[in-house]
This record gives structure tokens, C-alpha cells and sequence, in this order.
């Protein structure tokens, strides 16, 4: 009955533990529950603290759409400010074209009364009405000098009266011109008025979003940081656990097989590591034993390390990483890793033995040393060990290249 429970147990933590995310080098073997329990507390610290975030959020959120609705705004007055300048522009140019047009009527205006003028000195400087009865000729040369005279005296009338109002035309075009120069003047004024505002609007509402986003990445960072330190503890304790579990069942059994036959077990159909990351491997799994170091349930080095995390922290070393290379259990690394046949193992490939021959019920892991030897974690009283591949009963049928 205990070992079917062991198994039940065994299977639904390797479940569990298939789709878990990479846990980090634990300070300490084996997390206890007030450990979890204190990661649990400052996980829900860090959500409390994100939630007080969120709703400073919330509110520089609702300051961000008023800045975006100011930097709209101005954007819209900028714009009108530039129709506006481009109309005082064409009326400035219309005002100084029709200025330069009144200043050639008045010039035209007065050359004509110079002509005038200079006709009046050839024909005489006394050419008056008084001169012309006191000195005619006759009552025929009398008439003939007043119609000569009433018609200079029209062609004057007239030509003054177009110099006047050519005159009159020439100041009013050029104080409409001098009012559209100074309208266009106002209006460059108003765009650069409104781009400055504009551009400050914009340059607000950039840092608020600069801000926030700030503020996000933080909080998230932190939460996330406290998640994965609970969540790691919790399944450090779990593979260490489950580890420990096994082994303790397998001490309980009677192992009568040297190696277990095969009955249809299935690996992974690559591998993921080259001939010199396992011989890295190696010689990383080496100097672990020749330095002595303890074995201690769930550590996984770098001062101590139990049978998975003598594995886990070989391959490590040698440059395997997530997602390539995870902490699992032996169970686990049995089925994640290409199946070879124990006569055709090379050092780096790794070894399993169960106390029953299944999968579930492997309970120690090792790494092929050559020559038939291996290197190992192999228990709190005997430590890391140089040992042959069968000093442990229940060898399983097939050895993981990684």
C-alpha cells in the first residue's frame, strides 16, 4: 500500500514538475516550509505594493489623456495659425501688388501734367483768358484762342483729377499693404506661439508615458522577482522531496537484478549537447568528488549537491542553459534524454536506477565516467563517488545522452 502511494505521489509530482519553469541556485538544500511560507508573504507584499502602483496608474493614466487632449488642442490652434498666416500672406502680397499698381497710375498722373505743362510754356507763358481778348486778332482768332483755351483747361482738369485720386488710390494701398504686413507679422507670431505650445504639450505628455512605463516595468519586475523566488523554493523542496522519497523506498527493496530488461522505454530522438560539453561535463562531475564535497538533499552546488543537481550543475557548467537544459528529477531526465545502450555509453552520458525497472521508480542518477566507472552523488553517508556502474543494483536498460 506505501508503495503504491510512493508511486501515485512520484507520478504526480514529475506531472508537475514537467512544466515548471527553471528554478535558481537555491542559498540552501531543501527549502523549508517557513521558508515558502516567508516567500509567500513577500510575494503578496510586492502585490499589495503593485496594486497601490496600479492605481497611481490609474490616475497619471487619466492626467496623460488630459496632457494628450492640451497637446491636441494646441496642435489644432497651430494649425489654424498657420492657415491664418497663409491667408495675411496672399493678402499682403495682394495689398503690395495693388500699392505698386497705384504708384505707376500717380507717375502716369503726373507725367501727363508735366506734359501738360510743358505744352502751356511753348505756347506761351501769358496764354490767359485777359491775354487772349487783348490780344486777338479779330473776332474769329478770339474764339479760335478761348476753345484752345477751354480745351487746355479740361485736359487739365482731367489730369489732375487722375493725379489726385491716383494719389488717394496709392495711400490706401499702401496702408492696406502696411496693415496685411503687420497682420502677417501677428500671425507668424500666433505659429510660433502655437508651435512652442504644441511642442511642449507633446514633450509633457512623452515624459508622462516615459513615466508610466517606468513605473510598470519596475513593479512587474519586482512582483515577478518574488514569484519566482516562492515558486522556486516550492519546487526545489518538491524534486528534493521526491528525490528523497525514492531513494528511501528503494533502500526499503529488494533489488535482485543488475540491470533491468527493457520493456519498450522511450527517450528523446536528439540530443543537445556535443562530445566536448560532455567531456566538460565530466570533468566538472570530477573535481565535485576529488574536492570532497557533501551530499546534502536538494542541493544542487555549488558546496554540495544531491544526484540530480550533481547532473544538473555538470551540464550547467558545461554550457548547457534554459529552455535546452532544466533541474529535474532522475525520473524526469530518463525521459528527456536520448536513449543509448549501456554497451555503447560514452563518458557525459548519464545512468539510471530504479528499484522496480519503470520509469517512475528511478531513484539515482549518476554521469558515465568511461571504462565502466562512473562519477556520483551517491548518499548522505557515503558523499560524492568515483564508483563502478554496478556497485548500485537496478540499472535501467539504457543510459541519457543529454
Amino acid at each position: 500500500m506505501r508503495s503504491k502511494r510512493a508511486r501515485v505521489l512520484a507520478l504526480s509530482l514529475s506531472s508537475l514538475l514537467l512544466f515548471s519553469a527553471t528554478p535558481a541556485i537555491a542559498a540552501k538544500p531543501k527549502p523549508t516550509l517557513a521558508q515558502i511560507e516567508a516567500a509567500k508573504k513577500a510575494e503578496a507584499e510586492k502585490k499589495k505594493l503593485v496594486d497601490a502602483a496600479t492605481a497611481k496608474l490609474n490616475k497619471a493614466n487619466l492626467t496623460l489623456r488630459q496632457l494628450a487632449a492640451v497637446a491636441n488642442a494646441a496642435r489644432i490652434k497651430y494649425e489654424a495659425a498657420k492657415r491664418e498666416l497663409a491667408i495675411a500672406v496672399k493678402e499682403a502680397q495682394a495689398a503690395t501688388a495693388a500699392y505698386n499698381v497705384a504708384v505707376s497710375e500717380v507717375k502716369a498722373a503726373h507725367d501727363a501734367i508735366g506734359r501738360l505743362a510743358t505744352n502751356a510754356y511753348i505756347m506761351g507763358g501769358g496764354f490767359t483768358d485777359l491775354d487772349s481778348l487783348l490780344h486777338s486778332d479779330g473776332p474769329q482768332d478770339l474764339m479760335d484762342r478761348l476753345s484752345t483755351l477751354d480745351s487746355l483747361g479740361a485736359q487739365n482738369t482731367q489730369a489732375l483729377f487722375r493725379f489726385k485720386a491716383a494719389e488717394a488710390a496709392a495711400q490706401k494701398a499702401k496702408k492696406a499693404a502696411d496693415a496685411a504686413k503687420v497682420a502677417q507679422e501677428v500671425a507668424t507670431k500666433k505659429v510660433e506661439a502655437a508651435k512652442i505650445e504644441a511642442d511642449a504639450a507633446r514633450n509633457a505628455q512623452q515624459k508622462e508615458v516615459d513615466k508610466l512605463q517606468k513605473i510598470q516595468d519596475q513593479v512587474l519586475k519586482e512582483l515577478n522577482a518574488a514569484r519566482k523566488t516562492r515558486v522556486t523554493l516550492e519546487q526545489q523542496r518538491q524534486l528534493a522531496l521526491l528525490e528523497e522519497t525514492n531513494s528511501q523506498i528503494a533502500n526499503n527493496t529488494a533489488i535482485y537484478t543488475k540491470v533491468w530488461p527493457d520493456i519498450g522505454f522511450k527517450g528523446r530522438s536528439t540530443s543537445r549537447s556535443t562530445p566536448e560539453m560532455r567531456a566538460k561535463a565530466v570533468e566538472f562531475a570530477k573535481k565535485q568528488v576529488q574536492a570532497r564535497k557533501p551530499y546534502i538533499w536538494g542541493s544542487e552546488g555549488p558546496n554540495s549537491f544531491d544526484c540530480s543537481g550533481l547532473v544538473y550543475a555538470a551540464y550547467r557548467a558545461a554550457g548547457l542553459g534554459w529552455p535546452n537544459w532544466d533541474r529535474l528529477n532522475s525520473s524526469l531526465y530518463f525521459s528527456y534524454t536520448k536513449h543509448v545502450p549501456i554497451s555503447q555509453l560514452e563518458p557525459g552520458d548519464l545512468l539510471f536506477y530504479s528499484y522496480k525497472g519503470t520509469v517512475n521508480t528511478i531513484h539515482h542518477i549518476t554521469i558515465y565516467a568511461g571504462n565502466g566507472m562512473m562519477w556520483e552523488a551517491n548518499s548522505k553517508g557515503k558523499g560524492l563517488l568515483y564508483s563502478n556502474i554496478y556497485s548500485i543494483k537496478g540499472l535501467m536498460p539504457y543510459g541519457g545522452r543529454v
